[in-house]
C-alpha cells in the first residue's frame, strides 16, 4: 500500500476540526481533513441550525478570549463568503437571585456572567425580574430572578459555519477525505501515521478534534475523562411567532431550580419559522458515541415541555413540530481540553468540550494551526489534559 503524505491531517471536521483546516490551508500547510461523515452532518455534536454564543462565559474568564475572537472570526468570514454565519439578538441568562443554581459545573452562574463581562468590559445589564418582565413578557416568571443581558450575544449557524471553514480550506488546497473512518493515529518516526478504512497516510503532525470519538483515538488518558451524553433538541410551536422574532425575544439560559439539570436555555424563532428551539441537558447515562439513539421519542418531547417549558414561555404549545438528539462530550470539570497527547507532542487535540464549545471553536480552530504550524511544544494552560492527572 502506498503512503500518502501531508504536513498536517485533521480527524474530525466538526466545528473545531473545520476551523483547524482551514487555519492550516491558508498557512500554506499541506494539509488533510478526514471525517467519517460528510460535514456538516447531523449524526456529531455540531448541529441543530443554531447555538447560543455571549461573550461573558460564566463557565470561566478563560473563555472570553476565545469567544471574542471567534466573532472576529466570524464576521470575516462572512465578508469573504457572503453567507450569516453570526446574528445578535441579545442574550439572557437568569436564575433564582440567591445563586443556588450550579450551571456546567459552576455556582452562581449568573453572578459570574456579570464578573466575566466586567472584567473584560463588555457591554452589559444587570436585570431584576421586574425589568426581565417588562422588556420579554413572552417569560412567565417567579418574581425571584436575577438576569445577566448582553446585547451583543445570539445566535451562531453552526452548519454554515462548518460550510464555510471546508470551503475557503478546500479553496486554500486542503485535501477532504470524507465518508472515511480513522482506525488508529500514533507517533511514527518524527511525525505521525494515520491509518484509515481506505489509506495509510504520515504527517508532521495530527490533530484530534473527533469529537464523541476522542477517547476512542486518544487512547485511555482521555477516554477516561471523557463521557459521552445524549442530549435531545425540541422545535416548540409559537401561536404569535412574531413575539418570538429576534430583536423582540433573545437567545437565553434559564435556571429555575437548585439542581444542575433544572435549567433550559432556548432561541428565538428564526425568520421563516414559527417555532421556539428549546433545549435541557442530561448527564444521567453515559453513551458510546456509536451506540447513540438518534431518534428523539414524542415522550422525550413531552417532557422536556412538561419539566422546563410550561408555564414558563408564554404562547409556547406542547405540539413539537420537529426533535432532533446530538451529542455532549463532557469531562469532569466541564472544562476543555486543548493539548498535546501526552508523550506524543506530535498530535494536538481539542475535546471535549463539554457542551458549550461551538461559541469558541472559530477561535480554537486558529489556535490548533498556529500550533501546528510551529514545532514548538503546547505549553501547560487552563485546558490541559494533566489537570485531571493532579487532581487524581
Amino acid at each position: 500500500m502506498t503512503v500518502e503524505t501531508a504536513d498536517v491531517i485533521v480527524i474530525g471536521l466538526g466545528a473545531m476540526g473545520s476551523a483547524a483546516l482551514r487555519g492550516l490551508a491558508e498557512r500554506g500547510l499541506r494539509a488533510v481533513g478526514i471525517d467519517r461523515f460528510h460535514p456538516p452532518h447531523e449524526f456529531g455534536s455540531s448541529h441543530g441550525e443554531s447555538r447560543i454564543t455571549r461573550l461573558a462565559v460564566g463557565e470561566g474568564a478563560d473563555y472570553a478570549p476565545l469567544v471574542r475572537r471567534s466573532h472576529e472570526i466570524w464576521r470575516e468570514l462572512e465578508a469573504r463568503t457572503g453567507e450569516t454565519l453570526l446574528l445578535e439578538c441579545g442574550g439572557l441568562v437568569m436564575g433564582p437571585r440567591d445563586g443556588a443554581a450550579r450551571h456546567h459545573g459552576k455556582d452562581n452562574f449568573v453572578r459570574r456572567s456579570i464578573a466575566v463581562a466586567r472584567a473584560n468590559a463588555i457591554a452589559h445589564e444587570v436585570l431584576e425580574a421586574d425589568e426581565i418582565a417588562r422588556r420579554f413578557p413572552q417569560f412567565q416568571l417567579s418574581g425571584d430572578e436575577l438576569g445577566y443581558y448582553e446585547p451583543g450575544a445570539g445566535v451562531v449557524f453552526p452548519e454554515r459555519c462548518i460550510a464555510a471553514h471546508l470551503r475557503l480550506a478546500a479553496e486554500r488546497g486542503a485535501a477532504l477525505h470524507l465518508g472515511e473512518t480513522v482506525l488508529g493515529v500514533h507517533s511514527h518516526g518524527g511525525g505521525v501515521a494515520v491509518r484509515t478504512d481506505r489509506r495509510v497516510m504520515q504527517a508532521g503532525r495530527a490533530v484530534l478534534t473527533a469529537g464523541p470519538w476522542i477517547g476512542d483515538l486518544a487512547g485511555p488518558c482521555v477516554a477516561r475523562v471523557a463521557q459521552v451524553h445524549r442530549q435531545t433538541l425540541h422545535w416548540f410551536a409559537a401561536a404569535d411567532p412574531a413575539a418570538y422574532a429576534p430583536g423582540r425575544f433573545p437567545v437565553f439560559i434559564w435556571m429555575h431550580g437548585a439542581g444542575e439539570e433544572d435549567y433550559f436555555y432556548g432561541f428565538p424563532a428564526l425568520p421563516g419559522t414559527a417555532t421556539v428551539k428549546v433545549a435541557s441537558e442530561r448527564y444521567d447515562t453515559p453513551i458510546s458515541a456509536d451506540a447513540v439513539n438518534r431518534a428523539v421519542m414524542p415522550a422525550e418531547s413531552a417532557e422536556m415541555y412538561r419539566r422546563h417549558v410550561n408555564g414558563r414561555l408564554h404562547g409556547v404549545a406542547p405540539d413539537c413540530l420537529r426533535a432532533a438528539a446530538c451529542m455532549y462530550t463532557v469531562t469532569p470539570d466541564s472544562g476543555f481540553i486543548l493539548d498535546q497527547l501526552p508523550d506524543q507532542p506530535n498530535i494536538l487535540m481539542a475535546s471535549a468540550c463539554s457542551g458549550h464549545g461551538f461559541k469558541h471553536s472559530a477561535a480554537v480552530g486558529e489556535w490548533l494551526a498556529e500550533r501546528a504550524a510551529s514545532s514548538a511544544p503546547v505549553l501547560p494552560g487552563p485546558f490541559a489534559l494533566s489537570r485531571y492527572a493532579q487532581a487524581g
